[in-house]
């Protein structure tokens, strides 16, 4: 088992196989829309706008477990990150990182590399094959990643 064989709803709630992302660097980020580290999003935007040309993917799930700090519609979140930020990347559907509800999607990713999810804007970078590379606390800023992206690449 691997990354491709999940499938996610999109922020549109369409269904998005994973594996349509295979042989993509890709960086799985849960965020926020009102954390602390939501001007991640501007630096995630940048990484994304210089290597997506070169085969790199961010996958953004936001995630409103953490002081509710993601309210609103996808559509709300959605429109905030393009007109704040930018967002260029794919986002998706609001998901549950943690719990009985959790993403089956990070069941896998936890499983895999270090348990339980603590805040916004942990990072999963995974490689061109699908498999979990690195695991990044939200305290790491998406620069300093970019030189193992560009590794990957």
């Amino acid at each position: 088992m691997n990354i491709y064989d999940f499938t996610v709803k999109d922020s549109e709630r369409k269904d998005v196989c994973l594996d349509t992302y295979k042989g993509k660097v890709i960086l799985v980020v849960n965020t926020a829309t009102r954390c602390g580290f939501t001007p991640q999003y501007e630096e995630l935007e940048n990484l994304y706008k210089k290597y997506n040309s070169s085969g790199f993917e961010i996958l953004d799930f936001p995630c409103n477990q953490f002081a509710f700090q993601a309210p609103g519609s996808e559509e709300k979140i959605v429109s905030f990150c393009q007109t704040k930020y930018g967002v260029t990347f794919k986002q998706f559907a609001k998901i549950h990182v943690n719990g009985k509800d959790e993403s089956p999607l990070y069941t896998y990713l936890k499983s895999k590399n270090g348990g339980k999810i603590k805040w916004n804007f942990t990072k999963f970078l995974i490689d061109r094959n699908g498999n979990i590379v690195e695991r990044y606390s939200p305290k790491v800023k998406p620069g300093q990643i970019e030189d193992k992206i560009k590794e990957l690449l």
